[in-house]
């Protein structure tokens, strides 16, 4: 399996209401210290993409997108839209990390 496709499966895997960070889907992959590979993994996903993308934030429970931005926007919305609480763009990471 290459590397893409052991990142989708552990994004696919992150239950609704919970996030994940980069470094941490990097890890369940078996990919340890590729969290920027994650990240660009992600960044360029299909359009059409069903993959829960927005379940995944940075390490200090943040959207890495601009506040304001359209990414930003969109992610926040998914996730509100999941019950997860997002403040200035911070989630709290021992209220909504998917743990195993």
């Amino acid at each position: 399996m290459d590397k893409a496709a052991m990142i989708y499966q552990v994004v696919a895997a992150i239950p609704k209401g919970k996030v994940c960070s980069y470094g941490e889907v990097a890890k369940r992959a078996g990919l340890p210290g590729y969290a920027r590979y994650v990240g660009h993994t992600l960044k360029n996903l299909p359009s059409d993409s069903r993959l829960p993308w927005h379940r995944v934030v940075n390490s200090q429970g943040k959207i890495s997108f601009a506040q304001g931005s359209e990414g930003f926007t969109r992610q926040q919305q998914a996730l509100l839209g999941e019950g997860v609480l997002v403040i200035d763009g911070k989630i709290n990471m021992r209220r909504f990390a998917w743990h195993i």
